[in-house]
């Protein structure tokens, strides 16, 4: 039987779906298939959750939107980054790679009192 999807941390929604727009504009469905393809489905985000953030995000001013057609011919919002976004992900993305190598320290010790 297949895992079911992991719990999304607080605050990773966020970085994870800045990731995905900085490798070019994507529509909401996109970003959440390149997160689940990315992480072979262990994470995913659903979609009241997603479409949340990306409104957010682009109020914040880290994402900016435009419409156009789909894969499938369809009026889809296609979100940037924008430098600001950018900017962002990398401040959130090093203190996101410090809070996992500051977890695997404490999962990885061999010693110590309890």
């Amino acid at each position: 039987m297949a895992d079911s999807p992991l719990e999304l941390l607080q605050g990773t929604v966020d970085v994870l779906i800045l990731k995905a727009s900085s490798w070019g504009p994507a529509h909401g469905f996109g970003i959440s298939k390149w997160i689940r393809e990315r992480t072979d489905g262990a994470l995913g985000l659903q979609d009241a959750a997603l479409y949340q953030a990306l409104h957010r995000l682009e109020q914040k001013g880290w994402l900016e939107s435009d419409w156009g057609p789909s894969e499938n011919n369809r009026r889809a919002k296609f979100y940037s980054l924008t430098t600001a976004g950018r900017a962002e992900l990398r401040h959130r993305t090093g203190r996101l790679r410090r809070y996992v190598a500051a977890v695997f320290e404490v999962l990885d010790a061999r010693t110590g009192a309890v």
